[in-house]
């Protein structure tokens, strides 16, 4: 079922917009006629990009900590106080831990959870019970091509990708009939501020050959026309399907070792 027609009380609510893909798919929702609502810890950063979108549709920003309960608790109350109607909800935000769990913290694998997956559980739960009734809306939820196998060296990270996989399949067939899409974006390497916050630039830089990356834009595109077309699944470019192909059908007993060996994140001893 086609999405909600873009209208002036209508907004599309885009989590960790600040940069990267965020900021590719408000892009992409605005080039198609949508008001966004962008959301990120950094004021600073969702008013620039606002600038460069509010010519040309409604642009409203939030700044919000989705690792904050109490922040994400609040969230569609804020909105809904602006005169707006949730149309359309993307759960981008992420963030991720990189090296052995034995070398991190209690604290940076827990926040992961907290952003990647709970934020994950409540926004999409708050957009149902007010999309149901409407009869319409749609939500993508991004995950990462991590979320087709364990990762060393990023094992929390692709857990909650894994998580988000499962988690949107199951919710997409409960809404089934419902006029409400949901679709699961399912990205490979792509070139943004994520490796260099997770402290593996350079790492990543040279993990991949160029081939293998997808420009942020093209990823946002895929998954924006996913969601329109109520597409279960989206991922980007022909080398992130086929290694996806890959992970689904080598034998965990014959994987396992080849993640080892080619883990960026995962110290080679």
């Amino acid at each position: 079922m086609p999405l909600p027609p873009a209208s002036p009380t209508g907004t599309a609510v885009v989590t960790g917009a600040s940069s990267g893909i965020g900021a590719h798919l408000a892009r992409e929702l605005v080039a198609r006629g949508r008001g966004v609502t962008l959301v990120a810890p950094r004021e600073d950063r969702l008013r620039e990009l606002a600038t460069e979108l509010g010519d040309t549709a409604r642009v409203e920003i939030i700044a919000c900590d989705l690792a904050d309960p109490d922040a994400r608790a609040n969230l569609f109350d804020a909105i809904e106080q602006r005169g707006l109607t949730v149309d359309v909800l993307v759960n981008n935000a992420g963030i991720g831990t990189a090296g052995p769990v034995a070398d991190s913290t209690v604290d940076a694998e827990v926040a992961q959870v907290r952003v990647n997956v709970e934020a994950v559980i409540e926004l999409t739960t708050r957009a149902i019970h007010r999309m149901v009734p409407r009869g319409c809306g749609g939500i993508l939820n991004v995950g990462s091509t991590g979320a087709f196998a364990p990762v060393p060296g990023q094992a929390g990270y692709a857990a909650t990708k894994a998580f988000v996989r499962h988690y949107t399949d199951g919710v997409r067939m409960e809404l089934a009939g419902t006029g409400v899409n949901v679709t699961t974006l399912h990205p490979g390497p792509v070139r943004t501020e994520f490796f260099k916050a997770a402290g593996v630039e350079k790492e990543f830089a040279t993990a991949f050959p160029n081939f293998m990356w997808t420009p942020p834009r093209a990823v946002a595109r895929a998954g924006i026309n996913a969601l329109d077309h109520d597409r279960a699944v989206a991922i980007p470019g022909l080398p992130s399907k086929i290694t996806v192909k890959f992970l689904q059908m080598v034998p965990r007993r014959a994987l396992t070792p080849l993640l080892v060996k080619a883990s960026p994140a995962f110290p080679k001893r």
